[in-house]
């Protein structure tokens, strides 16, 4: 943004100048009788004015940015990156876009971070160079050229040409400081940027199922990461909302309920009543032409049949809205409905610029590099999928006005949806390179029996039924551990509905999206290894330390502003990095969309903690009385520090965690 900034402010002196010179050029003629105002002139003061209210909205935005980032977490590995790409240019100057590799060291006796640059820079300076260096001197170089800085204590160089680092103590403290006064925050972002994640998206008249779990819980947690961040994320739910199924769905209502219009039909289970007309449309010839007739009066926008629609569209809301509730979504509904006046256009756009061919009185659209072509219109006229994805893509990218579209899809759409986006890009709608659309794919949830989830009958498992279960099993399990014996009845429904839900979205989110998963109740609700109950059950183990030792949150907060947090033992160290690497893993997530980074995360520090309370006394305790002796403040001011970051964790994951379990 100071980039931007700068750019707008030569612009405008450059402009200014040039207004001076005209303004000077319109005076001189004026004095000969010539009382003409120059168009240049007035066409310049015009884009001049602009550019003063973009430059001061820019330099607004930049003073937010700057009050922000005082309190913004510090992205280290980022810091280090920028450190040792001015020493290697400073080292290197001739070389272009020399390789930058600082990772953090997995080992404390290789340091903090490591930079691995020397060997690939060595290879680059083989080609051009005759003379032969080896990477410990180009890494001696390159440490010889690392400019001041507040992060760096020392580097090493080990091995062939590894540079490790070394963090300051004193740095790693006062970040700690921050932390806990300011509260966890994002890491500072340059630009505040528009993002629309399309997640969810069951359809009407069929119940949410467990693969719609996936995508429902995928796309939550995204729009918390980017929400988190600060930007401005619309969250949508393409529902299923239009088609030839709502002929059938009609067309059976008027049979059922006739009297529709002004008494609301009772219907109870809109999946059997779906199946009803599924049936009738199959086998009953004078049924399926009514359905047909139907779809033709809906889609003519006749007030009664849009009236049927919406009744069975309502019954389908509240029934989604009810698994919604569960899981703490929040959604806008956008269904396929949305988009159906802009197909027209769709079509004519692709017409008026070439690319539509005739195929059996279809109109289809061949894709470079696609190996199936969309098909945008059909045979009898009416619209398909392909019209209705490519009109919302367009209606994203210019009345949105998004940076970035995610559409969190399982990973058989994937052919669909990238010749969807290569059309948009073929046509002109949007760069690449300056706007991100991205199919964030998921594979499938399988059974224990490694097949796709299903009943025991063969049925698909509906989500609401997986949904109590989980509660059930919650309250077993809490039950086996006598919790209802020692929490209230409050206190055990929260964390009935904590461990329940928490449990089945982080089943979820610690495995690689990209892969398919086991979906084991038995599994996810072990308090030993990577779930949610160990996480949760760890989280309100650090909360009860305070409050054990009478530690309120007014102490913690003054401590945090007048206590040094030491860092002298080994533990104390490993915790306070872990803590601070936050950052790094939001910004590789935002990257690569990848949660899964994020659950792995907070199951380091969760035991990295186990290893820091193990060897470290926080609250020494008289063994014979057990009154209290003596409270070591830092590293209480650690525990709340993890305590706070496994929250902010939590939450970007949608998990709600309990003070007591």
């Amino acid at each position: 943004m100071e980039a931007h900034v700068a750019q707008y402010s030569a612009r405008l002196l450059q402009q200014e100048k040039e207004i001076k010179i005209l303004a000077a050029e319109i005076d001189r003629l004026k004095n000969f009788g010539s009382l003409e105002v120059s168009p240049s002139l007035e066409g310049l003061r015009d884009e001049n004015a602009k550019l003063k209210y973009r430059l001061n909205i820019l330099q607004k935005s930049l003073q937010e940015e700057r009050n922000k980032s005082v309190k913004s977490m510090i992205n280290i590995n980022s810091r280090i990156q920028e450190i040792f790409r001015d020493a290697i240019k400073a080292a290197y100057p001739d070389l272009e876009n020399p390789p930058l590799a600082v990772t953090p060291s997995q080992q404390p006796k290789f340091g903090d971070y490591q930079c691995n640059s020397a060997m690939s820079i060595t290879k680059m300076l083989s080609k051009t160079n005759e003379q032969k260096v080896s990477p410990r001197e180009i890494a001696d170089n390159i440490s010889r050229n690392i400019p001041d800085n507040e992060y760096i204590e020392k580097v090493e160089i080990a091995g062939p040409g590894f540079i490790n680092v070394h963090l300051r103590k004193d740095f790693v403290s006062k970040q700690l400081s921050s932390l806990l006064v300011n509260g966890v925050q994002p890491p500072a972002i340059e630009i505040r940027k528009k993002v629309v994640v399309d997640f969810s998206s069951p359809n009407i008249a069929k119940e949410m199922h467990v693969g719609h779990l996936r995508s429902t819980v995928i796309g939550d947690s995204m729009c918390r990461l980017f929400e988190f961040v600060g930007y401005d994320v619309l969250r949508l739910n393409h529902l299923g909302d239009w088609g030839t199924q709502f002929g059938m769905l009609i067309a059976h209502l008027q049979d059922k309920f006739p009297d529709f219009l002004t008494v609301s039909p009772p219907i109870g289970d809109l999946q059997a009543f779906y199946k009803e007309s599924k049936r009738r449309f199959d086998t009953e010839e004078e049924f399926k032409k009514r359905a047909y007739q139907c779809v033709v009066l809906l889609q003519s926008k006749n007030p009664d049949f849009i009236k049927a629609w919406k009744l069975i569209c309502d019954v389908s809301r509240k029934e989604f809205q009810k698994i919604y509730d569960c899981l703490d979504i929040k959604l806008i509904e956008r269904g396929e409905s949305f988009y159906q006046d802009m197909m027209k256009d769709i079509v004519q756009e692709f017409e008026d610029r070439g690319f539509v061919q005739m195929d059996d009185g279809r109109k289809i659209v061949f894709v470079p590099g696609c190996s199936v072509p969309l098909t945008i219109m059909k045979s009898d006229g009416g619209f398909t999928y392909d019209t209705s994805d490519l009109a919302a893509l367009k209606q994203r990218l210019f009345e949105e006005k998004a940076d970035i579209i995610v559409y969190v899809v399982d990973s058989g759409q994937s052919v669909h949806l990238q010749t969807v986006y290569a059309a948009g890009q073929m046509i002109g709608w949007y760069d690449p390179v300056v706007t991100r659309v991205v199919h964030a794919a998921f594979g499938v949830v399988l059974g224990e029996d490694k097949k796709k989830f299903k009943t025991r009958s063969g049925d698909t498992v509906r989500l609401i039924e997986l949904l109590e279960e989980g509660l059930k099993r919650s309250m077993d399990k809490l039950k086996d551990k006598e919790r209802d014996k020692v929490l209230t009845e409050e206190e055990l429904k929260a964390a009935q509905t904590s461990v329940a839900f928490g449990c089945i979205k982080y089943a979820d989110l610690s495995h690689n999206r990209m892969n398919d998963y086991i979906f084991s109740f038995d599994k996810m609700l072990d308090d030993r290894g990577n779930t949610a109950a160990y996480l949760l059950y760890a989280f309100t183990r650090i909360r009860s330390i305070a409050r054990l030792a009478n530690i309120d949150e007014e102490m913690l907060q003054k401590a945090a502003r007048e206590t040094k947090i030491l860092l002298d033992h080994e533990k104390e160290w490993k915790l306070g990095k872990c803590c601070l690497r936050f950052p790094e893993i939001l910004q590789k997530i935002l990257d690569d969309l990848l949660l899964h980074t994020l659950c792995d995360y907070l199951y380091e520090l969760a035991t990295t903690f186990t290893e820091f309370y193990d060897n470290c006394y926080c609250v020494e305790k008289d063994r014979q009385t057990g009154t209290i002796v003596k409270v070591n403040m830092w590293r209480m001011l650690l525990c709340e520090a993890t305590a706070a970051v496994m929250a902010k964790g939590f939450d970007i994951l949608g998990i709600k965690p309990v003070q007591k379990m």
